[in-house]
């Protein structure tokens, strides 16, 4: 079944657009290598009692019990693979995703995402409680993807709501995710390496499908297995910065040091399963087979939306060209301004405001919800069109920052639902 919910609504009339055709069948592509479940499947194998995971063994059967711990919002697609595929081997284990789900051995959770909440505290007590009961002769397996910074949250000396408050604050004033998950990792009790400090003496072999431009497993869900490099100097440089620390932190809260010591992660494999280079490379494959001449720019976009928008769409390329980025940028929105749409959205509106009738660029979420229920806008002739006859000016709608309203009524959102994936977001650019 394709990704794409609305393409018959979206794809140009008797093909008069192909780039919006084009477009549409490039990121469909690059939603399908990026799948959770078909990924797992493909990359893990479990026989005899021994897990191959990408071409590495690792020896199963010696563990005394096998736990599982799944978190972010790919975690249901991800339990749901381990769980058939270790069968009665899995002793236990913890779903924490931001919708339940239906295991045999496992508990499931619905959290809060993109900011916390005491739900989110109430699943990461019960991670903790399970892990407490590994010993060195079992085996933990967690499964980690994006969302699991706000998802798995166990904030120390202070409660759910002031954790929330900090981390949007951080978000408006335009942290990036290093920045963001840097400070979480320093108020946390379980991120920043901590959840492998709890299970220790257990062995852990973690799955990471990375959300970070980047790809730094450290940064993706706050690090909860891998060796944090940063200090509480980094989080209070970072506060400092964007001059929240005395407005979100009150005087008795105390930002931590995150576990320095070997020991607790000698027996921690931390294995990068998926990022938005293999998103980036099937649609690669795609566009060359259209006919494009294509070029993967970087996967390690930044900045401010609407700069980055302007930019992409003010490249001079030739003709019949695809360009492709994979990234993460940034919103940041005046204060008393709260408008509706996310950084894809607001990309796609900056864009069309200066792209020619021969192009388009299109900016999308892959997990499918830039803030909104739209994985992204398309910014085109068409789009353009659209706006014309609906009298809609989409300057006045970048300044107010409501993108999603603007594609909403120009009928440019592209829809998925939920896509079963989060690596970042995937941007294209394309040219007759």
């Amino acid at each position: 079944m394709p990704k794409i919910q609305n393409r018959e609504n979206l794809a140009s009339p008797a093909g008069e657009y192909p780039l919006r055709d084009h477009a549409l069948t490039i990121l469909e592509s690059g939603l399908e290598a990026i799948d959770t479940e078909k990924v797992l499947r493909k990359k893990l194998t479990y026989k005899q009692g021994t897990l191959c995971i990408d071409g590495q063994d690792f020896i199963c059967h010696t563990a005394d019990r096998i736990f599982f711990v799944g978190i972010g919002k790919c975690a249901n697609a991800g339990a749901e693979v381990i769980e058939e595929i270790l069968g009665d081997d899995l002793t236990e284990g913890i779903v924490v995703d931001t919708k339940t789900g239906v295991f045999k051995n496992m508990r499931s959770f619905a959290g809060t995402h993109p900011l916390p909440t005491e739900r989110n505290i109430e699943a990461s007590k019960a991670v903790v409680s399970m892990l407490e009961k590994a010993t060195e002769k079992d085996l933990v397996i967690v499964f980690i993807s994006g969302g699991g910074s706000a998802l798995l949250c166990l904030p120390h000396q202070m409660n759910c709501e002031e954790l929330a408050d900090i981390t949007k604050k951080l978000m408006e004033k335009g942290a990036d995710i290093h920045e963001v998950n840097t400070v979480r990792k320093h108020l946390s009790k379980i991120q920043g390496g901590q959840l492998a400090k709890i299970a220790y003496p257990a062995t852990i072999i973690s799955l990471i499908f990375s959300d970070v431009p980047g790809d730094d497993i450290s940064v993706i869900a706050s690090g909860p297995t891998v060796p944090d490099v940063t200090t509480t100097e980094d989080a209070e440089r970072i506060l400092a910065k964007y001059e929240i620390r005395n407005i979100c932190l009150k005087p008795n809260c105390e930002i931590i040091e995150t576990p320095k010591e070997n020991r607790y992660f000698e027996k921690v494999s931390n294995l990068l399963i998926l990022s938005n280079r293999d998103a980036l490379k099937a649609m690669k494959e795609t566009s060359e087979k259209l006919g494009y001449d294509t070029e993967i720019v970087t996967n390690i976009l930044t900045g401010e939306a609407k700069d980055i928008g302007e930019q992409i769409a003010n490249e001079k390329v030739g003709a019949k060209t695809c360009k492709l980025y994979g990234g993460e940028t940034t919103v940041n929105l005046p204060e008393g301004v709260f408008g509706e749409g996310g950084r894809n959205q607001e990309f796609s509106l900056s864009a069309l405001l200066h792209i020619n009738d021969d192009e388009l660029v299109v900016s999308c979420a892959s997990d499918g919800r830039d803030n909104t229920d739209a994985l992204g806008g398309i910014a085109d002739k068409t789009t353009k069109e659209k706006a014309k006859a609906n009298g809609l000016d989409p300057g006045n709608f970048l300044t107010s920052h409501t993108s999603y309203d603007f594609f909403k009524k120009t009928e440019s959102q592209i829809i998925t639902g939920e896509t079963g994936s989060n690596v970042s977001d995937l941007i294209i650019k394309l040219t007759k």
